[in-house]
This record gives C-alpha cells, structure tokens and sequence, in this order.
C-alpha cells in the first residue's frame, strides 16, 4: 500500500504505525547499505515519497518512520521507469530535482518491438531456464515458430514473451515448439 510505501523504503520504529513490529524494522536503504537498491517503476511514487527519496539521495540519511534519529547510508540506487520522465516532469507529475539525482547515467533500453533481432537469443534463453524449473527436456523452437514470435509486436514487452516460451514449453513437453503452442495474448 502506499500508505506503507516509506516504510519499506526507511524503515519504522516500534510503534510508529498500528501494526509496527516491536522493535521496529529496518527499510530497504539501510538493509542495502554498502550495495545497491533497484527502484523499478520509480514513476509511481507518489509526491511524498519522491521527496522522501531525494531527501535521502542528497543527504545520505534516512531516517524510520516514527524516529527521531537518523541512519547514515551509502547506496548506489538503480532506477527503472517504463515511461519517459522527462514527459512526467513536464506534467508536474515527477520530480525534476530527483530526476536529476537519478539520471546520472541513463540508459535507455527500447521496447521488444524495436529489436526483434533479440528475440530468437531471448527465446533460447527461456527455453533453458524453464526447461530447467519445470524438469522437461530442453525443447527446440520450429523455424515456424520462430517466425511468428519474430512478426509479433509484444505489447508486452520481455514478460509476455517469457510468458509465451514458458506456456509453450508445458504444452510441448519438452519436444519440438511450434506455432500450436504459441498463445499470444493479443492476436
């Protein structure tokens, strides 16, 4: 819940909610400290967490929730968004300020519809991860197959093709992946 959303992020003290755990709890920041934290979907925050972010960027403090002391950290953060920012700023909608702190190395990764060519290395990829999860022979993919994945634009980007080579690994069982096993979710 966002309600809670800081909590996670900052961690609480006893008390500092209904519910709070005795002892409190520390948050993600201080539980990456020395490491990195991803932030994905950073455009979600809400206006109170997005400053409670840049506080803690700059400053190189957080401090829990119901706390009076603060907690020095040290955290490289990873910010992931599935939308352009920089339209979000204009809007009103995202914090310049904290955009800034976070853009200090971007990099732009273009949707699955835009590089088609990774799709066959992906495919491959899956084929051998779930073939190991689900315990079933590492299936091969037709050149029909492949072809359909390649012609299709993913709406849904890198996770409906995984769902798409997962689902049909199960109904091939570990044989030969063909267009009868491809279940796209918007044809």
């Amino acid at each position: 819940p966002k309600e809670l959303f800081e909590a996670e992020l900052f961690g609480y003290a006893e008390g500092a909610f209904t519910g709070a755990k005795s002892g409190g709890k520390p948050g993600k920041f201080e539980l990456a400290d020395g490491g990195t934290l991803f932030l994905d979907e950073i455009q979600s925050a809400s206006p109170k967490v997005q400053q409670s972010l840049l506080r803690a960027i700059a400053m190189r403090r957080i401090r829990p929730l119901g706390s009076d002391g603060e907690i020095e950290v040290n955290v490289r953060l990873i910010a992931a968004a599935n939308v352009d920012l920089r339209k979000l700023i204009e809007k009103g909608m995202f914090r310049e300020d904290l955009y800034f702190r976070l853009a200090r190395f971007p990099v732009e990764v273009p949707p699955l519809r835009e590089r088609q060519e990774d799709i066959p290395l992906l495919v491959q990829h899956f084929v051998r991860i779930y073939s190991g999860e689900l315990a079933i022979p590492t299936a091969t993919v037709n050149p029909a197959a492949m072809r359909e994945l390649a012609d299709y634009p993913f709406p849904g980007n890198v996770r409906e093709l995984k769902n798409i080579v997962e689902r049909a690994l199960i109904e091939c069982d570990g044989g030969e992946i063909g267009p009868e096993h491809l279940h796209f979710f918007f044809s």
